[in-house]
């Protein structure tokens, strides 16, 4: 397993802090309850280069709108199915 060196929140800087609140609040809905002890990972990776997740994160939340025609089911679908081709785990 590689190990990538992160900045928890109570050592985040203001600039980090708002793109960790920028991310958390784009999360779809399904989000809000986290389903593992290990908290947010895959955010976690970026919190060495703030502005990079600000824009990976906005870009990922606007993806995801439920303004848009497909349904949470279906983009979960679609994430699986790319894993599967990819063959990596989900």
């Amino acid at each position: 397993m590689t190990w990538i060196r992160t900045i928890p929140m109570e050592e985040a800087d203001d600039k980090l802090r708002s793109a960790l609140e920028a991310a958390r609040a784009g999360y779809p809905r399904e989000y809000a309850s986290p389903v593992s002890p290990g908290g947010d990972s895959v955010v976690a990776s970026h919190t060495l280069i703030p502005d990079a997740m600000y824009h990976i994160f906005a870009g990922f939340a606007a993806m995801m709108s439920p303004d848009l025609p497909l349904s949470r089911a279906q983009h979960e679908m679609i994430a699986t199915m790319v894993s599967v081709q990819n063959r990596c785990f989900y």
